[in-house]
């Protein structure tokens, strides 16, 4: 059974930091490329960040590029996203997503998906 289960979220202010975490069962962790995807409220679904098999080449959406990271560490089989400066926009639930691909590319299709974790950025 593949699970995929985030934490993490929380209600922070902005310019505040939090770290998501998803921690990945039933799969070969190290195999595949892992993404982040949010959905803010009223909005669609919004890639935001990849990082390959390895964790040697990442890539980010533009509107988080210099406040966001994204990490796995592959002996615990958990992906990580470190986020700081939040901003309001930001507000979102964040998925972690399991790529079929070893690359990150957004381009590959996506198979399995955590039920998601709230970040809720407000004063």
């Amino acid at each position: 059974e593949v699970q995929l289960v985030e934490s993490g979220g929380g209600l922070v202010q902005p310019g505040g930091s939090l770290r998501l975490s998803c921690a990945v069962s039933g799969l070969t962790f190290s195999r595949y490329a892992m993404t982040w995807v949010r959905q803010g409220p009223g909005k669609g679904l919004e890639w935001v960040s990849g990082i390959n098999s390895l964790g040697t080449s990442v890539s980010y959406t533009d509107s988080v590029k210099g406040r966001f990271t994204i990490s796995r560490d592959n002996t615990k089989n958990t992906l990580y996203l470190q986020i700081n400066s939040l901003k309001p926009d930001d507000t979102a639930v964040y998925y972690c997503v399991k790529s079929l691909c070893a690359s990150e590319s957004t381009a590959c299709p996506m198979d399995y998906w955590g039920k998601g974790t709230l970040v809720t950025v407000s004063s």
